[in-house]
Order: C-alpha cells, then structure tokens, then sequence
C-alpha cells in the first residue's frame, strides 16, 4: 500500500503545480507532465525490480499510459481539451493503475473518468455562471444577438421538443426527451454568449505566447495565418509582431483544478471503497 500512496502523493503534487503554472500562465509546460510521466514509471520499475512481482507494477503503469494516451488524444481532437490538459490526463494513466489485476484496473479507470467528468461538469456550470455575473451587460447583449442568428434553430427545436410533447401522451419517457431538445438549444445559446463576450480578449502582440488562439484569421502581407485549435507557432508569433501592435485571441477556461478535484476525489472513492460506476449502474 506504501507504494500506492507514494504514487498519490507525485500526482497531488505536480497536479497542484500544475493548477498554479496554468493560472499565472493559462498553459501546462510539457516538462512538467513528461516529468510526472518519467518519475511515476521509473518508481514503478524501481519497485518491481525489488518487490518480486515480475513487473506487474510496472507493466501496469505502461498499460495506463497507453490506454490515457489515447483518451487524451481523444479528448485533445475532440476540441474538448488544450494541449496541457490532454498531456496531464496521459501522465495520470501511470498513475491511475492500483490493482495487480487487468479488469479491476479497468473499473478504476472508469471510476476515474466518471469522476472526472461530473467534477468537470460542475467546474464549467460554476465558472461560466462566474464569468457571466462579471460581464452581465455584455453577456446580455450578446445573448440577445446569438438568439437573432439563431431563429431558425429555436423554430425547430421548438418543433421538435413539441412533437415529443405530444408523443409523451403515450408514453412519459418521451416527456424527458422534449424538455432535453427545448433546453439543449437555450444552453447552446447561453455557452456561444459565454464565449464570444467572455473569452476573446485583445492583447499586445508582444505577449502573444506559442499555443494561443487567434480569434480569427490574421492576415500578415499576403499571407493568412488561420486560426487553429493549436495555436499560433513560434513564427507565426514573429510574423504577427511584424504587422500588428494588438491582436484578439480566444482563452479558454482554467481547466487544471478538475483534475485536482478528481483525483482527491477518486482517492477518497479507493479509501472509503465507494465504486461510482457500479452505483451509477
């Protein structure tokens, strides 16, 4: 169990490290997630060479780096994560993996991601409600140009949350689905306000970092540089400087303090024996 606890404590650690970098910074240096990455499987050979459990330990840490490597891509090209979060969320794969056991390593990641998940859900309802309380005026004026661009989606999600209605006579589950429809279009509103009247903001171009999103295309001579999920490069940033004195970019939300959430979260889940995903079932 030491060696379990030791683990926890390296991702409290650099995870904490890593909330503060991403609020000064807004970004997670690679060094640090690499470095999480190198520590947790070099403890994990070191304790396999000396424990005799035929680098069960250790394979199983490559094992949970492999797997969250492709859940952080997942998330990463999914547009649901910025670079720096989906590195963390592969360095926690190594750490994640507990059990001597395949499938029972299988229900923690699960566990984890649900957990993760609801903490991230719960963040992003409290810091856009933040956000829009701070920019209210704005927010307000923006709502109401979002709604006039999109008439013709309410129209048919009113249609259709309306049939739904109607078939909920015959069935109640169908109740459900209309209310769903009908607040799924105000709740993309209310997000695409948040975003354009609280997330774009206009800098110096001499603060411009590698990585930030230009909030549209930026044309440099007769070149274009476009916006990417990526972020400008290096020498994008160099060619800017050279046309622009202040540029508009789009900033994400400080998504870091999910994954201190979740992982104390998860921890106290494994302490007091409480599996998530088979009380959800």
């Amino acid at each position: 169990m030491y060696e379990v606890i030791f683990l926890w404590v390296l991702a409290l650690a650099f995870i904490l490290f890593a909330v503060v970098q991403d609020i000064r910074t807004r970004e997670i240096a690679n060094w640090l997630n690499f470095s999480l990455i190198i520590f947790a499987l070099g403890f994990r050979l070191f304790y396999s060479l000396f424990s005799g459990d035929n680098f069960s330990f250790f394979l199983n840490g490559l094992m949970g780096f492999g797997i969250f490597f492709v859940v952080g891509n997942l998330f990463y090209y999914s547009r649901l994560f910025a670079g720096g979060d989906a590195k963390l969320m592969i360095a926690l794969g190594t750490i994640l993996p507990i059990s001597s056991r395949f499938f029972s390593n299988i229900q923690i990641f699960l566990n984890f991601l649900l957990i993760f998940l609801m903490s991230g859900f719960v963040y992003i309802v409290f810091a856009s409600i933040s956000l829009c309380l701070k920019n209210f005026k704005a927010f307000q004026k923006e709502f109401i140009k979002q709604f006039k661009i999109s008439k013709k989606i309410f129209y048919f999600s009113l249609l259709v949350s309306s049939i739904f209605l109607i078939a909920s006579l015959f069935e109640i589950f169908f109740l459900f689905v209309g209310i769903l429809i009908f607040f799924t279009f105000w709740l993309y509103l209310y997000s695409k306000a948040i975003d354009e009247c609280c997330m774009i903001k206009e800098i110096s171009t001499k603060y411009l970092r590698e990585g930030d999103w230009l909030y549209s295309n930026t044309k440099v001579g007769k070149k274009t540089i476009k916006k990417s999920w990526d972020g400008v490069t290096k020498k994008e940033i160099k060619e800017i400087l050279k046309y622009y004195k202040k540029v508009k970019i789009r900033e994400g939300v400080v998504f870091s303090p999910v994954f201190l959430m979740a992982i104390i979260i998860w921890i106290l889940s494994i302490l007091f024996k409480i599996n998530l995903w088979d009380s959800l079932w």
